[in-house]
């Protein structure tokens, strides 16, 4: 099925994060708007303090939007109670850190950490081995399965860690820099392992990340910038697919967002080269939108 014709599951509108600092407000979200379809692979990039990383902590129910609207499948995130929050995190999301060792606990093993979400829920101890056991062949580890992460390479924790997210079967997983601090030849192996999860149980993934050419690697990439969704860059052919290799022969699409407001954000070259400071002129010329100087 084509992603236009699926589901629509996160949905953002006009969502703002505001954090205080001391005697200080930090905006870290300005109106952001995000669409992403059940089953979809999309990425999320942006530069530092853009507010990537306080989305992705907003869909994970780690933290309340301060106005706007949330939605994850029939979850509302901002009219949950605590113990709404609570079963969410158990039971919608599975979160992937950068940082392997805030994935796994030292002290278990492969196995062990990814039976332990599951303890927490009414899962019968067999069923508990078993969707464990399930879970590590999946990401390839089955013969790595007794060993603590201190034994693991850093590609094999991320492996675990994805295992571990998987454990209470989330339809949506988040992953922030899952491939920061690995190498390119480890990181690839770890967007295909994202690909056959997707492939396998069509879970929505969204994956913050820095990798420059991750365009050529998944169907969507939204820009965040400035708080805002900004642009979004499409491959035409293979929408929903993700790859660890760069596929540089598929032809990329790149269009600049609209938000509900009907507001855009114009990239600062652009603004630059043309001397628009604090106001412009606006107006339709065949078909269309044209921002000029004031002075024009």
């Amino acid at each position: 099925m084509a992603a236009s014709a699926r589901e629509p599951y996160v949905v953002c509108q006009d969502v703002f994060k505001i954090y205080k600092v001391a005697d200080l407000e930090v905006v870290a979200l300005r109106g952001l708007d995000l669409v992403v379809d059940r089953g979809e692979v999309l990425a999320i990039v942006g530069a530092s303090g853009s507010g990537k990383t306080s989305l992705l902590n907003i869909l994970a129910g780690y933290d309340a939007p301060s106005a706007g609207k949330v939605t994850v499948g029939r979850h509302d995130l901002l009219r949950m109670s605590s113990k709404d929050v609570e079963d969410y995190r158990r039971k919608e999301v599975g979160f992937i850190w950068q940082q392997t060792s805030r994935n796994l606990f030292p002290y278990l093993t492969a196995l062990e950490n990814v039976a332990l979400p599951m303890m927490l829920t009414s899962l019968p101890s067999k069923e508990r081995r078993k969707r464990s056991e399930e879970l590590i062949e999946l990401v390839g580890l089955s013969h790595r399965a007794g060993h603590s992460p201190d034994k693991l390479s850093g590609g094999e924790q991320q492996r675990v860690a994805i295992a571990v997210a998987l454990a209470n079967h989330p339809p949506l997983l988040l992953a922030d820099e899952p491939t920061g601090e690995l190498d390119d030849a480890t990181a690839s192996e770890v967007l295909d392992l994202f690909g056959e999860v997707n492939r396998e149980l069509d879970t929505t993934i969204l994956i913050v990340t820095h990798d420059s050419d991750i365009a050529y690697k998944v169907g969507r990439v939204v820009l965040v910038r400035d708080g805002k969704t900004s642009a979004e860059i499409r491959r035409r052919v293979s929408m929903r697919r993700v790859a660890g290799r760069a596929e540089r022969d598929e032809p990329l699409e790149e269009f600049t967002l609209v938000d509900g407001a009907g507001r855009v954000q114009i990239p600062g070259q652009y603004l630059d080269k043309l001397k628009i400071r604090e106001r412009a002129k606006v107006g339709l010329d065949e078909g269309r939108v044209i921002i000029s100087p004031e002075d024009v």
